[in-house]
């Protein structure tokens, strides 16, 4: 590759979207395409510290500190990972960027957007995906994944979770350089359709 490309996977809790990642990083490594897999928050020893706290579902985590601590750890992952890995021409793959604060905090929480879309330009240093992947997943999809314990935001009211939705859906329309992808057939069914919407940015 000639130079990098960013490529954001973005959804609701439990849409898939690390499998998805997964699958994609197996198909990268089997044609030899330089990469990099990383998430948010995390993708940096301070910033998966910063995702612990984030999580961990012991906290009581005011809306205001968690929208700036998760724009603490973007700023670290995009200085210290995403943009070194841009520069060295590898195609990044990110579970999660800014359009999860606009979602989240945005349509979850009820901060204004622009001052996400601003605290997002500032953190990211003006940094945009080439393209966001949205998969889209319904709230009856929720109750039938695999019980485990839930981390902070999975412990969330299904309002909560409706609102993240329909944010992700209503952005994914209105948003430049961002795709929607509802889920239809299988694992593999998704998989394809990722890997048609980033074939643009391989070799």
């Amino acid at each position: 590759m000639s130079k990098g490309a960013f490529v954001v996977l973005e959804g609701p809790d439990k849409s898939g979207k690390s499998t998805q990642a997964a699958l994609l990083a197996r198909a990268l490594r089997a044609r030899e395409i330089p990469f990099v897999h990383t998430r948010e928050p995390g993708g940096t020893a301070f910033a998966e510290a910063i995702r612990k706290i984030l999580l961990d579902p012991r906290h009581r985590v005011i809306p205001l500190a968690e929208l700036l601590l998760y724009e603490a750890a973007r700023a670290q992952h995009t200085e210290e990972k995403i943009r070194p890995a841009l520069k060295e021409g590898r195609l990044v793959i990110c579970e999660r960027y800014g359009l999860a604060s606009l979602a989240y905090q945005g349509y979850g929480r009820g901060f204004p957007l622009p001052l996400i879309r601003r605290l997002n330009a500032l953190a990211s240093g003006g940094l945009r995906p080439d393209l966001t992947i949205v998969l889209d997943m319904p709230e009856s999809e929720f109750a039938r994944r695999p019980r485990r314990v839930h981390d902070r935001l999975e412990q969330e009211s299904a309002a909560f979770r409706a609102r993240v939705r329909e944010g992700y859906r209503r952005l994914a329309r209105r948003e430049p350089k961002v795709a929607l992808v509802v889920r239809g057939g299988g694992v593999d069914d998704v998989h394809g359709r990722i890997l048609y919407l980033i074939k643009r940015f391989l070799p």
